[in-house]
């Protein structure tokens, strides 16, 4: 590997408005070297990449490629330049085989020359057997699986054969398998003496492939080095674990001799060509907290906005004995599965009280205010917030309101799905006594989705971790500490003789 950087990146800043995305980022990437950039959502990765590919222009900083300054040049020049990039999202010309895609991207970018030389369709032949697309090279994009159009963005990026190539979420809705065929291919840009930028959400399998890792968090540097010596940064654990594990001894001999509420059996769900869940099975007892763990992306939200009623699915979900299917996402809630999604969605001109209302509006007066009195109970803050309209809230305020309206529906399941996103401290502890408070008074049956592991576990009866839209383990809080622990991060799981992950019971 040679020591002249072919991709160097110094003071990179980025703005949208008052918003700085991006803040003083700089790395080096020489030939034949993988660079992993992970962070949570929000980090400003995806930024990043722009800003190099001149998608976005920066603010401040500078963009180097094989010496040449490039910051805020126009994408062609820049592409034209040796800098190449698979997008995580295909849009391909429909009229247009696959051969015929990389044929395109192999023709020179002149007006006066758009025919294809006689050499051209052989080398295309040849890049679409090397990605693995050899068997449908004369099929369009329509009828192709959603590996088979990412394998064609990194086909038209190998045509253009680029010295820098950025790599957008290559593992974003992929089998395994599938995801061991990119591997390959990623690493063969680096056999081949290219610089990678490698973003994705999957910290595994990046850190399997990266010769180094840098890490970001709300725009700025955190760490970068080995993907060990990352992984093993405090900051990097407490931005995607929480910090330290504090566990609750939970007594689940009560909780186990109580019949199953949820029953979700192989569920699949896609979107468009891309498998967001891929044969998950899981249950919950009446009164049980359930955990449901993982990285971004893993699938998480998929799977509650599956139980939800709000996205299509293969498999079956039952809920206090009835099959879901076919059933809408207000006759769902109607029935007690309530979910209080990720992105809150508050009524942001109505007052905290009105927002209230809206969730208890099918139930008495008199059961009305008994539900306000005792929300207040839970949080406080609220009452004294009834007539603040909810857009002006903080965000650890706004995240309340939403869990608070949930119960005023009165559930029999409540679904979280990452309530901890983007949240202070000090406002994760005040959700976190909550949450006990709620446990100890109530018989709602709870299914938590967070990534933040050390606010999901000290309530948890029964832990799931799901990766890569599938179950991966299962087990008592206890046991993930001594199971997983540091392995939820960078460990491989354990893989059966065809390459999938063994399912721990417990």
């Amino acid at each position: 590997m040679k020591d002249t950087p072919l991709l160097s990146v110094r003071g990179l800043t980025k703005r949208f408005g008052g918003l700085v995305a991006v803040k003083n980022i700089g790395f080096d990437i020489r030939p034949g070297e993988i660079l992993g950039l992970i962070g949570p959502n929000g980090s400003g990765k995806s930024t990043v990449m722009k800003l190099i590919m001149g998608i976005e222009r920066p603010n401040a900083g500078s963009v180097k490629v094989d010496g040449v300054e490039m910051a805020g040049w126009a994408p062609h020049r820049i592409a034209r330049a040796g800098v190449g990039i698979v997008f995580q999202h295909s849009r391909p010309l429909h009229r247009q085989t696959v051969l015929e895609h990389i044929k395109l991207a192999l023709l020179p970018d002149s007006l006066v020359k758009l025919a294809a030389e006689p050499h051209v369709h052989q080398r295309a032949r040849e890049i679409a057997e090397r990605v693995g697309l050899a068997a449908v090279m004369h099929r369009h994009p329509a009828t192709l699986p959603f590996a088979d159009l990412r394998r064609m963005e990194m086909a038209k990026a190998i045509a253009r054969d680029p010295k820098v190539v950025l790599v957008d979420e290559p593992f974003a809705g992929l089998t395994v398998d599938e995801s061991g065929a990119f591997s390959e291919l990623i690493r063969g840009f680096r056999d081949e003496g290219r610089a990678v930028l490698l973003v994705d959400h999957n910290v595994k399998s990046l850190s399997a492939l990266a010769d180094r890792v840098l890490a970001m968090y709300l725009g700025e540097y955190v760490a970068e080095g080995t993907a060990e010596e990352v992984m093993r940064n405090e900051t990097v654990r407490r931005v995607y674990l929480g910090g330290k594990l504090e566990l609750h001894q939970r007594t689940s001999d009560a909780a186990n001799a109580k019949p199953t509420i949820l029953e979700v059996s192989d569920v699949r769900v896609l979107y468009d060509k891309a498998c967001a869940l891929d044969g998950v099975s899981l249950q919950v007892r009446e009164g049980e907290f359930v955990s449901v763990v993982g990285l971004n992306g893993a699938g998480k939200t998929t799977l509650f906005n599956a139980l939800s009623g709000l996205v299509p699915y293969k498999g079956t979900i039952r809920f206090d004995g009835r099959d879901l299917r076919g059933m809408s996402g207000a006759a769902i809630s109607r029935a007690g599965l309530v979910q209080c999604p990720e992105t809150r969605e508050l009524f942001g001109d109505m007052t905290v009280r009105e927002n209230l209302d809206l969730g208890g509006y099918h139930v008495s007066d008199s059961v009305r205010t008994q539900r306000l009195a005792w929300l207040f109970e839970l949080f406080p803050i609220l009452e004294s917030r009834q007539n603040q309209t909810a857009r002006t809230l903080s965000g650890g305020e706004q995240q309340m309101l939403a869990i608070a309206r949930a119960l005023m529906t009165q559930p029999k399941l409540l679904i979280l799905d990452e309530p901890t996103l983007g949240l202070a401290p000090v406002i994760l502890e005040q959700l976190s006594k909550a949450l006990d408070a709620l446990q100890k008074s109530t018989p709602i049956t709870v299914l938590l989705g967070e990534q933040n592991v050390r606010f999901a576990l000290p309530h948890a009866d029964r832990v799931y971790v799901l990766e890569h839209a599938r179950i991966i383990w299962e087990g008592s809080a206890p046991r993930f500490e001594q199971e997983m622990g540091r392995g939820f991060l960078e460990a491989v799981p354990p893989r059966d003789p065809n390459g999938m992950p063994l399912v721990n019971q417990g």
